[in-house]
């Protein structure tokens, strides 16, 4: 809107500059250049002397001149003032605003990174409504993270402060995406050191760099390209099975997802019975395998596996039904 009017008042200051010129040089004999000068200098009030004597017709011109243009300029003036004022004083009160939700956070994840990674792990998260926060000062992240309305930090996210500011110390993982492994090793080291418990998912660009990362104290590790590389080579291989497995864990048309969920410390399947716990009978899961404590994994469960508080049961199942299981459990 403030653009529109920005528009229309420059519009009229070359209106009257324009009317000026024409009637100096048509009544007064001036040249276009005289004209063009004697305008100037009567629109801006500087106060010069004139050019020539002039003219009744002259002067009438001149007051008109003055009349608008002294209401032309203090409207341009006043909406450009406001243009800028407004527009730091959103910048203030957006940054402000972002604060105070970001201190608000708990149990959330920071994503390192806006990139072609991290702007997939954002979507997935917020499909989930899994709250996160982004740490990118990249420019043209910013730009698009600003359009999703994603909360975010503009800030480098190998600084302690930035990570702080994300309120590490309150969230439940972090995830470092920057296109460089040296970046993502540092703020594996730096993050670890604010808060050694956190858990810490890192990207390789390379390979060769996993171990390091995994030195630096990730938790885990992702290579994008080699995944790409193993799962075009099972496509080859196996289609069948590759189909299978998008289905479970990205959706399809049938309404199926492959889940994770927690037996709670106060659950009432605690001590029982896969048969007993009657999680298939009720809602409909196919319990795929059930990760134990002390990190073993019970792949294919028998009926009389007994449920522990801990227990992290796999589960392909319709999401409104693992919805209502995972209340229960």
């Amino acid at each position: 809107m403030d653009s529109k009017r920005l528009r229309h008042a420059f519009m009229m200051l070359i209106g009257i500059i324009a009317f000026g010129t024409l009637g100096y040089y048509s009544f007064e004999n001036m040249s276009l250049f005289e004209a063009f000068y004697m305008t100037i200098i009567t629109i801006s009030t500087v106060g010069f002397s004139e050019i020539t004597p002039l003219t009744n017709v002259g002067r009438t011109i001149t007051v008109i001149i003055i009349v608008l243009g002294i209401s032309a300029g203090t409207y341009t003036i006043g909406i450009i003032m406001r243009w800028f004022v407004e527009g730091e004083l959103l910048k203030i009160f957006g940054r402000l605003r972002v604060k105070k939700q970001i201190s608000e956070l708990k149990d959330h994840f920071i994503i390192c990174g806006f990139g072609r990674i991290g702007r997939t792990v954002c979507s997935e998260l917020h499909a989930d409504s899994i709250e996160f926060v982004i740490i990118d000062q990249d420019l043209s992240g910013v730009l698009e993270i600003e359009k999703e309305k994603y909360l975010f930090l503009e800030m480098d996210a190998t600084s302690e402060e930035a990570l702080k500011a994300a309120g590490i110390m309150r969230a439940r993982g972090l995830v470092t995406a920057v296109n460089s492994d040296a970046n993502n090793v540092f703020i594996t080291l730096t993050a670890k050191g604010l808060r050694p418990d956190i858990f810490v998912l890192a990207r390789a660009s390379e390979e060769k760099n996993e171990e390091k990362l995994m030195k630096a104290g990730a938790s885990r590790v992702v290579s994008p390209y080699l995944i790409g590389a193993r799962r075009m080579a099972q496509v080859l291989r196996r289609p069948t099975v590759v189909d299978f497995i998008d289905i479970a864990m990205m959706g399809s048309h049938l309404g199926l997802i492959m889940e994770e969920a927690k037996v709670g410390s106060n659950s009432h399947l605690i001590g029982k019975s896969l048969i007993d716990s009657h999680l298939r009978k009720d809602y409909g899961v196919i319990i795929v395998a059930i990760k134990k404590m002390s990190g073993d994994m019970i792949f294919n469960p028998m009926p009389l596996q007994q449920l522990e508080a801990g227990d992290i049961i796999v589960v392909i199942g319709k999401k409104e039904d693992l919805i209502r299981m995972r209340q229960v459990l």
